[in-house]
């Protein structure tokens, strides 16, 4: 989900601005934080709390840490560093893109690199209520 950050001035300016203009809100988010921390903690993931152990696993920490370490230029790439099958490295892939974990970056041709975007993942367990959420880290963006 994309979000836009900015002083609650700046979002009363932009208010003002689509109420007199309702077109300059087409290409703008529908959600304002303060901040990228408050954003993060506010989105979270999709991903649920016991769904995002299982995909930490001792296994997949491994693959994060061999993906930062060596920047491979393709999934086939991985594959071979991991000792893993590219069908099922997909698989595990596509889920830590989904929780907010992994991204790609295009290649040659059809290739895509494997990159790590989070910083830190944080489990809130409520265990009242419904409560819990995950939190995904990212580094900031300067």
């Amino acid at each position: 989900m994309t979000y836009k950050t900015g002083t609650l001035g700046e979002f009363m300016t932009w208010t003002k601005r689509v109420i007199t203009n309702p077109a300059a809100a087409d290409d703008t988010p529908r959600r304002w934080f303060e901040d990228d921390a408050t954003a993060a903690r506010a989105l979270g993931t999709t991903t649920s709390p016991e769904a995002m152990v299982k995909l930490l696993s001792e296994e997949n920490l491994g693959l994060l840490r061999l993906i930062i370490t060596n920047k491979p230029t393709s999934l086939r790439e991985l594959a071979t560093l991991a000792h893993r099958k590219e069908s099922n490295l997909s698989r595990t892939l596509r889920k830590l893109h989904e929780a907010g974990i992994v991204d790609f970056e295009e290649g040659h041709g059809r290739t895509r690199a494997p990159r790590v975007t989070a910083r830190r993942v944080m489990l809130e367990l409520d265990l009242v209520g419904q409560g819990s959420l995950v939190s995904v880290e990212r580094p900031s963006v300067t």
